[in-house]
């Protein structure tokens, strides 16, 4: 019987074998690549605001307390966002006629709130108290970064699930005093380690629960 294929259809069978493996090898490491970028995280991509507002202006150069702005973060589970009264406070004072506080401005005159856009948007299956860890010692630098030098605001953690289990599973290596969770640059006086055990037993935290499904997962 004569041959259907000739000799060199065989290299050209076992290249495209190979071959699709080593594409189908590439799309999954870009697809892995693509999912920790921060295309798809937004870390360190400054978020568009109705009103341009610099954190390290108010928080750095002004020394304004975050609590000032967001009210509710010790109390609520949500951290809260600055009516327009709180910033009329000051800028019925100062920057009156800032064509960059227009939006401030006719916010207040109209009573239309500002639409400020989420930086942090947890999925709704994922519960988050931000109350829970003021009490506990979680100081907002360890979620947001350093906000006092963020002229724009932008997200400094993915949020991904196994960046929460790092400090759900280690919660020593991260508390501080209470009195400091609101402190940028926060530098403690002794060994994390021994102030973190130290900190574990004085604020009751339930190390062995802390990293059950019901923690996050309600």
């Amino acid at each position: 019987m004569r041959q259907i294929f000739p000799p060199r259809a065989n290299i050209i069978s076992k290249m495209t074998v190979f071959g699709g493996v080593f594409v189908l090898a590439g799309i999954g490491l870009l697809a892995f690549i693509y999912a920790r970028s921060s295309y798809a995280t937004g870390v360190d991509v400054a978020a568009e605001q109705p009103v341009f507002f610099s954190h390290k202006h108010h928080v750095d150069e002004l020394n304004l307390d975050c609590r000032y702005c967001h009210s509710s973060v010790a109390v609520s589970s949500f951290a809260g966002m600055p009516s327009t009264e709180t910033c009329m406070t000051c800028h019925s004072h100062i920057w009156t006629t800032s064509p960059m506080l227009a939006p401030v401005q006719d916010s207040w005159q109209s009573g239309i709130p500002i639409e400020w856009n989420r930086v942090y948007d947890l999925p709704d299956f994922v519960y988050f108290d931000h109350s829970i860890h003021v009490a506990q010692g979680v100081g907002c630098e360890t979620c947001h970064g350093r906000v006092d030098q963020m002229p724009l605001i932008w997200k400094a953690e993915s949020l991904r699930m196994t960046w929460c289990l790092e400090c759900h599973r280690q919660p020593d290596q991260f508390l501080r005093p209470r009195e400091e969770v609101f402190t940028m640059g926060y530098e403690p006086d002794e060994d994390q380690a021994v102030l973190g055990e130290r900190l574990v037993e004085e604020y009751h935290i339930p190390v062995g629960r802390l990293t059950d499904c019901y923690a996050c997962h309600r």
